[in-house]
């Protein structure tokens, strides 16, 4: 059910971000085109077919094509700020100039008439200027998000491998994460932790409390873990903290630390009834020579025979 309504939620048109304030960008956008496609068709002179060079028709049109796609996408994927003003204004620019490249092929304006050379000079040099400058103040913000991530990936980025309600990594992210550790035979351990009853919360108060509940639990745990820790979401209310470097005994001393926390948790449902929750906690040491699925199967195992 949670991964219907994940699916549903994407199918959902999200709202597009503004540029410098601006909701409606594409139409202002698309003022210039318009009033450019006048310019050439009043002052030039049409091409006759047998003149046009598809190969520049093609080359040109594709990379205004591409430059809307991207800008579009932007905006879908992005919220408002600078970066995004930044990026949309740069390929805002290199979109005109191409603009003016394509219809460059189809009239001839007379030699008089020079601001069709200037802006086919300095649009796409400026667009390319503006888009460097968003890339600048994209990577300060990678960097902060990065930081804020800390303990929900290490290493490596997989946007497929994101749990939607906890945006934590899975199960397959986590199997990743021991692998890497198992190659570079560094000594780790692993500490797998469910909610007591949780079922019966979910059966009482539906499916959007329970995650709801799973969303508080990630936050509590995310608080009480080491930076270098990784949290992930195993199974339903299953979460799975992989520990670098650590033994059994460390293990066994998080696991409870976790408990102690999960215990003092004051969650209240929408309906202000506060839920008194418990940890169910299992912790192993890596295998070496077990693959990651196996170790993990073995440990949510374990803490179902601690159920």
């Amino acid at each position: 059910m949670t991964s219907l309504r994940s699916f549903l939620r994407v199918l959902q048109p999200s709202p597009l971000a503004p540029v410098l304030g601006l909701s409606h960008i594409a139409q202002w956008l698309a003022l210039p085109m318009v009033a450019l496609l006048w310019a050439f068709a009043t002052l030039g002179e049409a091409k006759p077919m047998a003149q046009w060079r598809w190969i520049d028709i093609v080359g040109e049109g594709g990379m205004g094509v591409m430059a809307g796609i991207w800008l579009f996408q932007l905006r879908l994927s992005r919220p408002g700020g600078r970066v995004t003003d930044l990026f949309c204004l740069g390929l805002a620019a290199i979109l005109l100039g191409q603009w003016v490249d394509l219809l460059d092929e189809f009239w001839h304006l007379p030699k008089a008439v020079v601001w069709d050379n200037w802006l086919e000079s300095t649009l796409v040099p400026l667009g390319a200027l503006l888009l460097t400058l968003g890339l600048h103040h994209w990577r300060l913000e990678q960097r902060a998000l990065t930081e804020q991530l800390l303990k929900r990936e290490r290493l490596f980025r997989e946007h497929r491998s994101m749990d939607g309600v906890t945006q934590l990594g899975d199960a397959r992210y986590l199997q990743q994460q021991i692998a890497l550790e198992q190659r570079m035979r560094r000594p780790g351990a692993m500490l797998m932790l469910s909610l007591k009853d949780f079922d019966r919360v979910a059966r009482e108060l539906g499916l959007a409390e329970a995650d709801r509940l799973l969303q508080a639990l990630s936050h509590l745990l995310l608080l009480n873990l080491h930076p270098e820790d990784l949290l992930c979401r195993y199974a339903a209310d299953r979460f799975c903290v992989l520990l670098p470097g650590s033994d059994a005994e460390a293990a066994r001393l998080q696991a409870e630390q976790l408990s102690l926390a999960v215990r003092s948790l004051a969650h209240h449902s929408r309906s202000g009834q506060r839920l008194q929750l418990q940890a169910l906690t299992a912790c192993a040491v890596i295998d070496q020579a077990q693959p990651p699925e196996t170790q993990l199967l073995t440990l949510a195992q374990q803490l179902l025979r601690a159920a």
